[in-house]
């Protein structure tokens, strides 16, 4: 059973009725927004639109995969088509005749070189499809983490962070909300020249004569933050004190946005997007040091196609593997150096996925070497300046995802470093949270005021103060709370009750009503709205 958790734990999710909207603008894709650099640069722009990272993002019509999926655990059958002219992804609870819906598809993510899921709006919001095309398996199933849920899943918000490695020039949310976009969420489908050169406007202006980023000529850590940024996880990765890492910009240290951390004795090849933290352990980047980058394997401008997929990395790996006659003697009869020492193995975290193991091994093995234990500790990676509160906060994301036994090195840290927190609403955040867990109330109360000082809009304190005021039996208090922060963010479940309840026993059953109604038009299969709707009529105001 999971566990209870505050508000601002629940997992944001997906789903709507979303008649009546009007499309959004679309963004510009990867073709047309480096088109100026295809003046100078044509070879190379002609076989990077082809790449994977042109295309990981666009219009949903571009890259519609029609299909269904009837999930088995929830009854619900999931139909992809765009039979009305429009990318549609239609749903009906079988156990349900009222429950049926279908959302218009706005946006695709992922490039189809391991799979492809897509985005949706309703009022601004952007939420993500529950389900996803698997190429591997050349089917839809659900998400990672919803495979086994009962009912219609909530919606999933499409927050800017997990944007930024799929789009270019990704905006930032509305103020005081998750996933609520006044404009386009982000300018450009795919990844653009500029997300490794920088801004190239003086570079184009100038006809080449201004500079431009070249990474090959940045410091090894500058370099390597380039894909670090996208292609690095960890366990648990935490946005650093302050930064956000949509501020990363080319030739910045990604440690200076993002602390990355990873359970001691895990092994890597059980999860997706580690690629870089394989490399690490690998004896070519051990041996070969900071000359050794993706690049030095990976053509970032440009993939050979399967055909000659095998000849264009061995010829990478006899850069350094031609010493000696070894290339003549070493299995002269395959040329396929990956096949053999990079296998694709399946990260347990994503169904249906495998990954490149980029550990590079001499004799692969799938089996951890004796003595592999995982602990509960995190250790920091490719993170020099991590912190003390950055460990606190690694440890906070670790519980929110799941980690119950992290729950007292979370506190414990926390506390520690409550006096150099004073500014850090995130952490702030956290700590008054966990306080209230605890049952220090009043405590909790007080580190939420001071969160709402430094930023009157921010969620968690507002939602989470107006829980403890609600508790007290300050109504008024809580709902002049609660009523604005769920204007901002009308797709999260767990604020939506809370207020409805609030209004409820202030006695303004209407009040109530509509705050159900426009949750449900995000969550129509939210089984407690759906039963609190029938009983309004109980609202009653206490009495004076």
């Amino acid at each position: 059973m999971r566990r209870a958790l505050p508000l601002l734990r629940l997992i944001v999710a997906a789903t709507a009725l979303c008649q009546g909207q009007t499309a959004p603008p679309p963004p510009t894709p990867v073709r047309v927004a480096d088109a100026p650099c295809a003046q100078c640069h044509r070879e190379i722009y002609r076989l990077y639109i082809k790449t994977p990272m042109a295309n990981a993002s666009g219009m949903a019509a571009e890259k519609l995969i029609p299909g269904r999926l009837l999930h088995a655990p929830s009854q619900v059958d999931y139909t992809l088509a765009a039979d009305t002219g429009h990318p549609t992804l239609s749903w009906r609870q079988l156990q349900d005749a009222h429950l049926s819906g279908a959302w218009p598809l706005d946006y695709f993510l992922g490039s189809g070189h391991l799979g492809i899921t897509y985005l949706y709006t309703v009022d601004r919001y952007l939420l993500e499809s529950p389900i996803a095309w698997y190429t591997d398996s050349q089917q839809y199933d659900m998400k990672p983490g919803l495979g086994s849920i009962t009912e219609l899943p909530p919606p999933l918000s499409a927050q800017a962070g997990c944007l930024r490695c799929h789009m270019s020039a990704v905006q930032a949310s509305d103020l005081g909300t998750l996933n609520r976009y006044n404009g386009l969420p982000f300018l450009h489908g795919g990844t653009t020249c500029e997300a490794c050169h920088g801004d190239t406007t003086a570079h184009i202006r100038s006809k080449g004569k201004a500079p431009v980023i070249n990474p090959a000529r940045l410091s090894a850590d500058r370099r390597d933050s380039l894909c670090i940024s996208c292609h690095l996880e960890g366990d648990v990765s935490i946005d650093r004190a302050g930064q956000s890492p949509l501020d990363f910009r080319p030739g910045d240290s990604i440690s200076g946005y993002l602390a990355y951390y990873v359970y001691s004795g895990k092994d890597v090849t059980t999860r997706g997007v580690s690629e870089i933290e394989q490399l690490g352990q690998s004896m070519c980047k051990r041996v070969s040091g900071d000359r050794m980058s993706c690049t030095t394997c990976h053509d970032p401008h440009s993939t050979p196609p399967p055909q000659q997929q095998a000849a264009f990395f061995r010829s990478r790996c006899l850069i350094c593997h031609n010493t000696g006659g070894f290339a003549a003697s070493h299995h002269p009869e395959n040329p396929d150096c990956i096949n053999c020492h990079m296998p694709r193995n399946g990260a347990r975290n994503i169904p249906h996925v495998a990954w490149t193991d980029h550990r590079i091994l001499r004799h692969p093995d799938s089996t951890p070497p004796a003595g592999h234990v995982v602990s509960d500790t995190l250790t920091p990676i490719f993170s020099p300046d991590a912190s003390s509160r950055d460990l606190a906060m690694a440890y906070y994301k670790a519980l929110l995802g799941g980690n119950l036994a992290v729950a007292p090195k979370a506190w414990e840290l926390l506390k520690q470093n409550q006096e150099q927190l004073a500014d850090d609403k995130e952490a702030l955040d956290a700590l008054g949270i966990l306080t209230a867990e605890r049952g220090q109330q009043q405590d909790a109360a007080r580190i939420f005021r001071r969160v709402l000082k430094l930023d009157p809009k921010d969620l968690t304190a507002n939602s989470d103060l107006g829980i403890l005021l609600a508790k007290q039996g300050d109504f008024r208090g809580a709902e002049a709370l609660l009523s604005p922060t769920y204007s901002r963010n009308q797709d999260v479940a767990g604020l939506a009750m809370n207020l409805a309840r609030v209004q409820c026993v202030q006695g303004d059953a209407d009040a109530a009503r509509m705050t159900l109604q426009t949750i449900l038009r995000f969550d129509p299969a939210l089984k407690n709205a759906r039963q609190m709707l029938q009983t309004l009529a109980s609202c009653r105001a206490p009495s004076p």
